[in-house]
């Protein structure tokens, strides 16, 4: 394997671990800092292939660095972690990725939903990442910077733009009619 594979599997591995703490702290509401630590709680997370000692430094160093991110906090008195509302959206976007909510198959209300954002060129890793979410949300492309989609995903964009930090940048339009939209209903599948 070559390094940008090893580097590559290094960090899916770290992402998978810090989203099973995540996840398991969020469930829990509040866990005690010991619990982080128990090979258990890897079991639970999927990630019980390994050795336990790794497992345990695994969950503990993930739970640092999701305290860093601050999507977790630890309450040094109790030696508690505990989510915190970033942590919650991170995890309701994890939930509206897996979901797919823009591709989903339900009653078409004969309205398509617009997103269009303005980001800057010196925030253009958040415009990738933008683009990056729209695509695994199942909206289709118009342009670079609008998408659409023609299922109701107002809270989905409310949940981004909060997670992103980017509320004024995009917009969110209802749009009865669409000129040339025979591709657009062929795309998703609509009547």
């Amino acid at each position: 394997m070559g390094t940008l594979e090893k580097a590559a599997k290094k960090r899916r591995t770290r992402e998978n671990v810090q989203n099973a703490v995540l996840g398991i702290v969020a469930a829990a509401g509040v866990i005690t800092a010991s619990a982080i630590a128990l090979p258990l709680l890897a079991g639970i997370a999927g990630i019980a292939k390994q050795s336990g000692y790794r497992i345990r430094y695994q969950a503990k160093t993930a739970a640092g660095r999701l305290t860093a991110k601050g999507l977790l906090k630890y309450d040094r008195g109790r030696r508690v972690y505990e989510i915190t509302d970033a942590g919650h959206r991170r995890i309701a976007l994890e939930h509206a990725r897996t979901g797919q909510p823009a591709r989903a198959k339900r009653h078409w209300d004969k309205r398509y939903r617009l997103v269009m954002f303005d980001i800057p060129e010196k925030r253009r890793n958040l415009r990738r990442r933008l683009r990056a979410l729209m695509t695994d949300f199942g909206f289709l492309r118009l342009q670079d910077s609008v998408w659409i989609s023609p299922y109701d995903c107002e809270d989905l964009i409310a949940l981004v733009k909060a997670e992103l930090h980017i509320g004024k940048d995009v917009l969110y339009a209802v749009v009865d009619q669409l000129e040339h939209d025979t591709w657009v209903r062929a795309h998703f599948k609509l009547p």
